[in-house]
């Protein structure tokens, strides 16, 4: 064995020591789906609720209760939300701050590794910069704030916004369990199908239809 190669497992040694120090990532069952669309696809959204407590735990004490529920709606659908916003400048870099810190918090169970591989290629940079820089470094507060007023200025903050809302959707549940009873009665088990053919981990038990 080469030097390289014995370093190598190694490193590989400590990563997997340190892999396992971390907190159990959020596990997601669901049962009975019965072709049932649209209470699916919420309650990926949601997380099972997960988000809004996310949102509490992080807000709780600087947003009032309508304010948390208009952030947590706007996680759970910024496609037709984000689409409503008239905002000014400073009101859209509020709400883009918000979202970095709730998928900062959402992702901190993860290593930084699979945290990158979830980002959307688009905005991979600039969001790995904000989830592990932002805050951390006083002397770069005017580089973040770069980063902001640029969004701002090239008119790309609701697809910002949107493309954080669906990367804390992903980082709220690591693995989705789907206990069988995807088709029957419901009117669309196929777009069910589709809709787990995006999800990055699950596994599906056979029911009975």
């Amino acid at each position: 064995m080469t030097d390289a190669e014995k370093l190598a497992y190694l490193t590989e040694i400590i990563n997997l020591a340190a892999i396992q120090q971390l907190p159990k990532a959020t596990e997601h069952f669901v049962s009975d789906l019965h072709g049932e669309y649209d209470a699916f696809d919420h309650i990926l959204r949601n997380g099972s609720g997960r988000i809004r407590e996310k949102i509490t735990d992080l807000f709780g004490d600087t947003l009032s209760a309508k304010e948390q529920t208009e952030l947590c709606f706007l996680i759970y659908y910024p496609e037709e939300l984000l689409q409503e916003k008239q905002l000014d400048d400073h009101a859209w870099q509020t709400l883009m701050e918000q979202l970095v810190t709730v998928a900062r918090y959402t992702s901190s169970k993860y290593t930084r590794s699979k945290v990158r591989k979830a980002l959307p290629p688009a905005f991979a940079y600039i969001l790995e910069e904000l989830l592990y820089q932002y805050d951390a470094d006083f002397n770069k507060e005017a580089y973040y704030n770069a980063i902001f007023e640029q969004i701002i200025a090239l008119d790309t903050a609701p697809l910002f916004c949107q493309e954080l809302a669906f990367l804390i959707q992903r980082f709220v549940v690591d693995h989705l369990h789907v206990l069988g009873d995807i088709y029957d009665r419901g009117p669309a088990p196929d777009k069910i199908m589709d809709r787990l053919m995006t999800l990055p981990s699950l596994d599906i038990q056979l029911g009975n239809h």
